[in-house]
């Protein structure tokens, strides 16, 4: 973690109209978390709670999605460019009592904390810098803000909109960042003096550097070379291309950690998901959230798992989707199951083909192994559910539970209407409906009895 008397100021403030996107820009997803998750990600471990966020459009969904970072929360409401977010920061970086303050973009998911850190470290081995920022040098520099310098020296930034051959030179491919240390003391003799006497008639914190260099204040440019996950995400093709980068990168991380990824090129892992080496995994599948795959552990192809946990020699077979769930050792999912949010497996139970669990226990050994549907319910140990079965859990108005006790049998195309429990070793007739308990050791049919009736003449 860096000096305390820099803190960092996130600009997470904007619409995004380019993304053509009702969601706030920030929120943008990749790999199933928000472009603003990475960025704290990588601020965190450099200044802790020490990060600052200014939020405008859609802040309440900022909010929402980072309840543990909205204490330092900046309004800014009205959206008037990045100069005008840094004056409506100014209050609250006094307050903190800080000497410089570090701006980062909220939509530039690909940052990492090394280079932050290469830069922070550079900037503050003497801090002679009031005005500093990175940069990075690119072939196309596209609509980034042109860096000018005259004999080496930083001169100012220029928007892409506003920049031009004949005033400014031929361009270098040398852009701005828009990541920035700035002295405090500096600031604020400069900020009162930006003006938005622009095409887009905002205010620039690009304008800082124009301004610091004309007053004879220290300004630098820290270059970075050619690394363009530096930059803003500014479109949906940005987005993806971000998101694609981001996923081979992921993949690759965790290859070189043993995991077994067949097919990495079609894998997708989210950046808060844990592997343990020697889990195997075929691609296509998708992994988001906090999901955790232990060793040995098989996830076979076309799976969708989320927050949920896989232990050590568990199969997810083919075309399962898991949400919020836990497998326990050597069980058995799909193919095409759905566990939904609270689906708890004991070790070696079995959930099989179209069978959907929510909210339910299965207990160690027990057998689900066709279309049935169990939510609301406890299941004991060593339960054999036959196929077509459901837990009628909710009357309309409420939600009640089932509980199947250890070694029961509940035979095909069965209904269990909750409230009610069906007691140890006892069976449950096909196509009963249930609505009474069922003791211990009990024989529970509950259908109309059959009637055989001769079939006229004619009937075809």
């Amino acid at each position: 973690m860096f000096d305390s008397n820099i803190a960092a100021l996130v600009l997470a403030a904007g619409k995004g109209t380019r993304m053509h996107s009702p969601r706030p820009k920030v929120l943008q997803e990749l790999l199933g978390e928000p472009m603003l998750h990475y960025v704290y990600e990588a601020l965190e471990p450099l200044f802790g709670k020490s990060v600052r966020t200014v939020v405008g459009h859609g802040r309440d969904e900022v909010a929402a999605r980072f309840p543990n970072w909205r204490d330092g929360f900046i309004v800014q409401e009205r959206q008037l460019g990045t100069g005008h977010a840094l004056m409506e920061s100014m209050d609250e970086l006094d307050r903190m009592g800080c000497e410089s303050v570090f701006v980062v973009n909220g939509d530039t998911p690909l940052i990492g904390g090394a280079p932050l850190a290469g830069f922070l470290q550079s900037m503050s081995r003497d801090m002679q810098a009031d005005v500093a920022f990175m940069t990075i040098t690119l072939k196309d520099p596209g609509a980034f803000g042109r860096v000018i310098r005259k004999e080496g020296h930083v001169q100012a930034i220029v928007e892409a909109k506003d920049y031009s051959i004949a005033e400014h030179g031929p361009a270098t491919g040398e852009v701005n960042a828009g990541i920035y240390l700035l002295r405090l003391a500096a600031v604020r003799e400069l900020i009162g003096e930006l003006t938005n006497e622009n095409k887009s008639g905002e205010y620039y914190i690009t304008d800082l550097v124009d301004l610091g260099v004309k007053r004879g204040r220290v300004v630098m440019g820290y270059n970075c070379g050619a690394d363009p996950n530096l930059m803003g995400v500014n479109s949906p093709k940005e987005l993806v291309q971000a998101e694609f980068s981001l996923r081979k990168k992921i993949v690759s991380q965790w290859l070189d950690k043993g995991v077994i990824i067949h097919a990495p090129e079609s894998a997708t892992i989210g950046p808060d998901v844990v592997l343990e080496p020697g889990a195997e995994l075929y691609g296509p599948f998708e992994l988001y959230g906090k999901t955790h795959v232990a060793n040995g552990a098989v996830v076979q192809s076309n799976t969708w798992i989320k927050d949920s946990r896989i232990a050590a020699g568990a199969v997810v077979r083919a075309f399962s989707h898991l949400e919020q769930a836990e497998v326990g050792e050597d069980c058995v999912v799909g193919p095409y199951a759905r566990l939904r949010p609270g689906a708890v497996l004991a070790e070696q139970a079995k959930v099989g083909n179209f069978c959907e669990v929510k909210k339910a226990s299965i207990g160690k050994g027990s057998k689900v192994s066709h279309l049935t549907y169990l939510g609301d319910a406890v299941i004991g140990a060593g339960v054999n559910v036959g196929a077509g079965t459901i837990t009628c859990n909710y009357d309309g108005r409420n939600k009640f539970q089932t509980t199947i006790k250890d070694g029961a049998f509940i035979g095909s195309n069965s209904a269990l209407v909750a409230p009610v429990t069906v007691g140890e070793n006892a069976l449950v007739g096909a196509g009963s409906v249930i609505t009474k308990d069922v003791p211990d050791g009990n024989l529970a049919v509950a259908r109309g009895r059959q009637a055989n009736i001769a079939r006229k003449r004619g009937d075809s």
